[in-house]
């Protein structure tokens, strides 16, 4: 409803920042709790003067939590991690992270809630979807009108994905493939937000659990091949098997947890992740139950973020084509 005040936990991230964007579009006045909230002033500019306020907070502290919520008609939690670094763990993030806002919602009787989470099997172990999923079960005892949305991959021009091994490309003579035949259902940031947005709006969505998935599937291998044949980098891929990749990812985590300004470039939590399929489940409710129907693809949107991997830049001609 237009002129409601939203709280929208993460609001700073990749898929937050899209969420922000698409409620402060339809007239919603935007709270962003942030750690740093003197970091957010490209935010502020994503509505109208005023529109977008930042507050300090911190989902590890349930008091801060609290304060934020203070006038709020609705809440968007949009928090997550790709590894873990210090107190930044999955389990206080995701999970506790997670039950403090639902509890704070609860309390001050928002029943409007939508929780962005991700299709990630618990079964595989690891932590990261072990906390996804104790973050659903926290919600849905706090807050059971909530609405649960799971993301397959998403993308977008400042995405984790295709930059990543886009960069990695450029500099290395073959690429680790691991987990070849995995699947994922790649999903524009945009066509979340827009979900977010009109879960929030839509009394039918209250208490539901959907699925979100782009267009196409691909499998892991797929993905790599597209992203060298996109920035005109041919490069080999290097299967590597899940019984040496998960040693190495154990290692490499290990290792980057003592830097505090970089993330290791693959765990053993990511490998036990690829071992599983990240797609749409047959029977889930999707982003058509939300109004979400034209759906943008990977081949009309990557290739316009990708060019600057390219090895002359973004007119010129492709040399391998």
């Amino acid at each position: 409803m237009q002129g409601d005040l939203v709280v929208v936990f993460g609001g700073s991230g990749f898929v937050g920042t899209q969420v922000v964007r698409a409620l402060a579009k339809r007239g919603k006045r935007v709270r962003v709790p942030m750690r740093r909230p003197h970091l957010g002033h490209e935010l502020r500019v994503t509505g109208d003067v005023g529109q977008v306020q930042l507050v300090q907070a911190n989902v590890r502290f349930p008091d801060s939590v609290a304060a934020a919520l203070e006038g709020a008609d609705a809440v968007v939690n949009c928090v997550g991690l790709l590894s873990e670094k210090g107190p930044q763990t999955f389990s206080a993030v995701q999970a506790e992270g997670a039950e403090a806002i639902a509890k704070a919602a609860a309390a001050r009787g928002v029943e409007r809630f939508v929780h962005v989470s991700a299709i990630a099997d618990p079964k595989t172990g690891a932590r990261y979807a072990r906390t996804k999923a104790a973050a659903e079960d926290a919600v849905r005892a706090a807050v059971p009108s909530a609405t649960i949305l799971r993301p397959s991959l998403v993308f977008g021009s400042e995405d984790g994905f295709f930059n990543r091994f886009a960069n990695m490309a450029k500099f290395a003579p073959a690429l680790p493939l691991i987990g070849g035949k995995t699947k994922f259902q790649p999903v524009y940031v945009g066509d979340v937000a827009e979900a977010v947005a009109n879960a929030l709006d839509r009394d039918d969505a209250r208490g539901q659990t959907y699925e979100l998935g782009g267009p196409r599937v691909y499998t892991m291998r797929e993905l790599m091949t597209f992203i060298t044949d996109t920035i005109d980098r041919p490069r080999p891929l290097a299967p590597i098997p899940f019984f040496a990749a998960t040693p190495l990812g154990m290692l490499l985590d290990a290792t980057f947890r003592l830097y505090p300004f970089a993330n290791a470039p693959l765990t053993g939590d990511q490998v036990a992740l690829l071992k599983r399929d990240n797609v749409v489940s047959p029977g889930a409710k999707t982003l058509a139950d939300l109004g979400v129907t034209q759906l943008e693809s990977v081949e009309s949107l990557v290739p316009n973020y990708l060019w600057k991997f390219r090895p002359y830049g973004q007119f010129q001609t492709r040399q391998n084509a």
